[in-house]
């Protein structure tokens, strides 16, 4: 089973006792992301298989709202508050930190669930892993965190680059993490690392060029949903 399919099979099972605890009548879940429906075609069909797995399903039992950012972060809050204000049993958040933390801000007694690549401890989700506290709980796959070690592997493989580029999302509450992270490393394994903090895409076209011109020896890329999305449609 891919890791996708983890993560969305186990954030399902997380939020159905939620739902079951529900006022009466038919629950409603708030999903609430930073992407858009059309680049999450297949999380959802996992989300649904979940939701089925654990007696529930979409229309019949229980009503999902959905809200998307289109990649547009600084919308989150205002979808967050939407979902609060039409009282939904649960908040689901699908798409990493940003979309976790517009929900965490937005309510402190609606459960939330999330599902993200970062520390959700360092990233300022929850408490501890063991005892999460407050109304946030969820999964992490800790994707994010090993950013590092995709440099060190880069240097392995290109030893006679003179220099590496991370290529960051500066929009990501993670991204200053990881670029402190990033630095420590690079004293270890490469003498030399540019940081290229993007978060539109032109900046994106400039930091790629940039790259190119400069003649790095390669790219390591931050887990980000908007990073994914426009290197996912990059032409090659």
């Amino acid at each position: 089973m891919r890791r996708r399919e983890v993560i969305t099979l186990l954030s399902a099972a997380a939020i159905c006792p939620f739902l079951v605890h529900a006022q009466q009548g038919m629950p409603t879940i708030g999903w609430l992301s930073s992407g858009s429906a059309a680049g999450f075609t297949n999380w959802l069909a996992d989300f649904s298989q979940g939701l089925k797995e654990g007696g529930f399903t979409e229309g019949q039992n229980v009503v999902i709202e959905y809200r998307w950012a289109g990649d547009q972060d600084e919308r989150l809050p205002q979808l967050a508050a939407d979902l609060v204000g039409r009282q939904v049993a649960v908040i689901v958040t699908g798409s990493g930190t940003p979309a976790a933390l517009a929900a965490k801000a937005a309510t402190s007694t609606i459960p939330i669930v999330f599902s993200v690549t970062a520390d959700p401890v360092r990233a300022g989700l929850v408490n501890s892993l063991n005892r999460p506290g407050g109304n946030v709980t969820g999964v992490a796959g800790f994707t994010d965190v090993l950013i590092t070690k995709r440099l060190e592997l880069m240097t392995e493989l290109v030893p006679s680059a003179a220099a590496f580029g991370a290529l960051l999302n500066r929009n990501n509450p993670n991204s200053q993490n990881r670029s402190r992270d990033l630095q420590i490393a690079a004293q270890q394994v490469s003498d030399s690392l540019r940081i290229l903090s993007v978060g539109s895409h032109n900046e994106l076209e400039k930091a790629i060029a940039a790259a190119a011109q400069e003649r790095m020896g390669g790219l390591v890329i931050q887990s980000d949903q908007f990073l994914s999305v426009m290197l996912g449609n990059w032409p090659l």
